[in-house]
């Protein structure tokens, strides 16, 4: 079962601002957040993991190169 966060829990798990979050959803670098309400929003963990697991693979595999 998918689990959706809250805001602050994606600023704790990214290390990220809320200002750069919303910057790169706009962007398109990031999780787009979940509707919940006419302004209630939330993220979807298992995409913001795995946003986080991309992140790591790339540095990887520059650090090989």
């Amino acid at each position: 079962m998918r689990k959706l966060i809250r805001r602050g829990e994606v600023e704790v798990r990214t290390g990220l601002a809320r200002s750069t979050i919303y910057a790169k959803v706009a962007d398109g670098t990031f999780p787009k957040p979940v509707p919940i309400g006419l302004r209630g929003k939330r993220w979807c963990g298992d995409e913001v993991n795995e946003w986080i697991e991309q992140r790591i693979a790339e540095r990887d595999q520059a650090a090989s190169e």
